[in-house]
């Protein structure tokens, strides 16, 4: 059994049947990824995984506890941080105060902008903040507006912040839609440090194969809502399932 697991998910929109009976096991510690082309329903069921959508059938369990209709914070609290696919930091903050927030909020169980100056005078927080960007190799950039980031500066403080919160699942939304190659590679580089130096569970959503192919120990492929077939990354390539529905002569989803 899979330290996140799903059985038996149904999820129709009106007419539309955006997921049919999916079935997913993702081993702990593991990288995972999640791929099919726009409309197979990839966002539909991580917005089940996280609780913010509740199946018409079926269930989703987190080291044996549903995620389902729980809030935001109650997700959090189980474990599980999630990489949106347009980075979500504060732009009008430094990146250091970026960092700050959930270092705060990990130890207080909240955050409220009334405990902000608290939060600038806290030793104990800025040390952890610190610690945080230097291994997101940020340091440097402490004192810049978070606005004035690159893309991919932006999702490197992202990845920071939701690992402040040492979660023992980190869901990826497309980390490395509108990049430069050069931003996707060093994303990539980021998360196989992480995999390999923390004890987490990474799950990918991604339509980039060179990052599908350079990550993921195992690869589920949607299809119509269902799962055409899962595998290893390179039985994945050579399926021939895969490439008739999905990968073709350019070799993307």
């Amino acid at each position: 059994m899979g330290i996140l697991e799903v059985k038996n998910v149904g999820k129709r929109f009106g007419g539309l049947q955006a997921l049919g009976d999916v079935n997913l096991s993702i081993a702990e510690n593991s990288v995972h990824a999640i791929i099919g082309p726009n409309g197979a329903g990839k966002s539909t069921l991580l917005n089940c995984l996280v609780g913010k959508l509740i199946p018409d059938t079926g269930s989703v369990t987190f080291d044996g506890q549903s995620v389902l209709g729980r809030k935001p914070f109650e997700i959090n609290q189980m474990g599980i941080s999630r990489v949106f696919q347009t980075p979500e930091i504060f732009g009008d903050l430094s990146v250091l105060e970026n960092m700050l927030i959930p270092c705060f909020a990990k130890r207080d169980g909240a955050f409220h902008l009334s405990a902000f100056k608290a939060m600038l005078d806290d030793k104990e927080i800025v040390e952890r903040a610190l610690h945080m960007l230097e291994e997101m190799n940020m340091v440097d950039k402490q004192d810049m507006h978070a606005a004035a980031l690159s893309r991919g500066d932006k999702r490197r403080l992202e990845i920071g912040m939701c690992l402040s919160q040492e979660p023992r699942l980190l869901l990826l939304d497309e980390p490395t839609a509108g990049m430069a190659r050069a931003d996707t590679n060093n994303t990539i580089d980021l998360l196989k440090q992480i995999s390999d130096e923390r004890d987490i569970t990474i799950a990918i959503i991604e339509h980039d194969m060179h990052v599908v192919f350079s990550l993921a120990q195992r690869i589920t492929v949607l299809a119509q809502g269902t799962p055409l077939v899962e595998d290893t990354p390179d039985n994945i390539k050579g399926h021939p399932k895969v490439r008739e529905a999905y990968l073709g002569e350019t070799q993307t989803v």
